[in-house]
């Protein structure tokens, strides 16, 4: 129904802001990603948004990326995930450490976000993979081949981040093997 916002910033106050459209303030629920890169008050803005219709509550989400809002809109039809939970999630995680975490079914990483458990997180990689982590790792440059997701899952049980393993495997050829794969990352990773 709404779509986007353009307007005057009028009021920061996490997660909320307060976006003046034309003399009507819009009062718009952010994830915390969005809410750090917005500009200071009086500055003008547009957001993504998503309109949510409850009985007892009409709330608009804002996001400032299309990935943002489609990573929302995939995060709610999940059962037992709602609006709250989905914008928790996407404070916690940018959509290229989500997509990562849904290709190499990495439950540890959505259990950092609070408010997500064990249950919850092993639910949200089984519901979300082939629909977020393929499409949306790819455009990040995750790992998009299941032997890069072993790839990167073993590199990362090893201790090594997230980002060290990520760059490890784009030094890596397209279809290589696991052991061999594992081992090439981590005489990168050593040097």
């Amino acid at each position: 129904m709404i779509g986007r916002l353009t307007g005057t910033l009028a009021d920061k106050n996490p997660p909320q802001v307060l976006l003046d459209c034309g003399g009507v303030g819009y009062e718009v629920d952010v994830p915390m990603s969005t809410f750090y890169n917005l500009p200071g008050v009086g500055e003008k803005i547009t957001l993504l948004t998503h309109f949510v219709v409850r009985e007892d509550a009409q709330i608009l989400y804002g996001f400032g990326s299309s990935g943002e809002r489609e990573a929302f809109r995939l995060l709610i039809k999940i059962s037992g995930v709602g609006p709250r939970t989905a914008l928790s999630v996407l404070s916690g995680m940018s959509v290229g450490d989500i997509a990562q975490a849904v290709t190499a079914q990495d439950a540890g990483r959505l259990v950092k976000v609070p408010g997500i458990g064990k249950k919850t997180a092993e639910r949200l990689l089984l519901e979300l993979k082939g629909k977020f982590g393929a499409d949306l790792g790819a455009a990040s440059g995750a790992a998009t081949s299941d032997a890069q997701a072993d790839i990167l899952q073993a590199l990362v049980a090893l201790g090594y981040s997230d980002k060290e393993a990520a760059a490890s495997l784009k030094a890596l050829p397209r279809d290589v093997a696991v052991g061999e794969g594992i081992k090439l990352a981590l005489k990168a990773l050593n040097k």
